[in-house]
């Protein structure tokens, strides 16, 4: 576990809720909070609001979409966000999905990666704090801000494609849901490649799992129903398992073998074997760990998790 490190993602509904949650994540001894932007909290708002009452935290977003968002905002809510929090912040983007881009945002979903790539190119010409000139397919942007800032940047990546990507311009590939034996045998080769394209050492692998701290099987089930539901039903999903060597994920639903894959459950010691069999076989440098709250006591269970993974760090 030395070569690895072990951060959460949180959910729950509200900012205020999840600035607490930072704030005792920290104090468990969590190194990394990862959070995703969807229909909200928004996470680069949250973690401007921890930055200022947090100390020694990293802080990342897993990920911000880009296809809703200009990439000078999001420079600048980055810039912001490194100030308050220097050496902190990690800056997760990613084009999200056709299902909830269209649907949500009213936006067409096209050309995703190369949409992305734009995007990333942007920001970090406008990072480095030089004037950003860039006339591109997606975007064209003339601007400098008054203040740059040292941010990592990482994508999202989920087939071979994207890992590529993720070689070719990124600091990282950060995954979601992907079995272990897929990151090693698939995305580490096409993170290689990406990166041998572009003449650079090969960017770091962050990996993904949930982590449900409990044996009772209605409490897991309860928990994949609540926090899992919709993935198997995303065709970028259920190709990505498929790959993986679960082909049942074209049916649109979990299977156990799946869940087996990507949901660490069980007791602690259970949860701490299966973690450590994950690190090992999928080559990853950093994983985050999604608490999924299960049983009565929701507060208990995220400190009951955020302690767990403290004592691991």
């Amino acid at each position: 576990m030395a070569l690895s490190r072990v951060g959460v993602a949180i959910h729950k509904p509200g900012a205020a809720a999840i600035v607490q949650a930072i704030g005792d994540a920290e104090a468990a001894g969590v190194p990394t909070v990862w959070l995703t932007t969807g229909s909200g909290p928004d996470a680069l708002t949250v973690f401007g609001a921890a930055a200022a009452s947090t100390r020694s935290i990293g802080m990342g977003t897993a990920i911000v979409p880009t296809f809703p968002r200009h990439p000078l905002v999001v420079a600048q809510q980055a810039a912001d966000i490194a100030q308050l929090a220097p050496g902190r912040f990690v800056l997760g983007l990613g084009p999200s999905h056709a299902s909830v881009v269209e649907a949500r945002y009213g936006i067409p979903y096209r050309q995703p990666l190369g949409h992305l790539r734009e995007f990333v190119m942007v920001v970090k010409a406008l990072l480095s704090g030089a004037q950003a000139d860039f006339e591109g397919k997606h975007f064209k942007v003339h601007a400098k801000l008054n203040y740059g800032a040292q941010v990592p940047i990482v994508i999202s990546a989920l087939r071979e494609g994207s890992f590529e990507l993720a070689g070719e311009v990124s600091e990282g590939a950060v995954t979601w849901l992907c079995p272990a034996p897929y990151l090693r045998n698939a995305a580490l080769p096409a993170l290689e490649r990406g990166a041998a394209r572009a003449g650079r050492p090969r960017p770091k692998l962050i990996a993904h799992a949930f982590l449900a701290l409990t044996r009772d099987p209605a409490e897991l089930q309860q928990g994949v129903d609540e926090f899992l539901p919709h993935y198997p039903r995303l065709a970028n999903y259920q190709e990505m398992f498929a790959a993986a060597g679960y082909p049942e994920a074209r049916q649109g639903t979990w299977s156990a073998r799946m869940l087996e894959a990507v949901v660490l459950h069980g007791t602690d010691d259970q949860c701490r074997k299966k973690l450590d069999s994950f690190l090992q076989t999928s080559g990853c440098e950093e994983i985050i760990l999604s608490i999924m709250l299960v049983g009565a006591d929701r507060d208990a269970a995220l400190r009951r998790a955020l302690h767990w993974v403290g004592r691991l760090n």
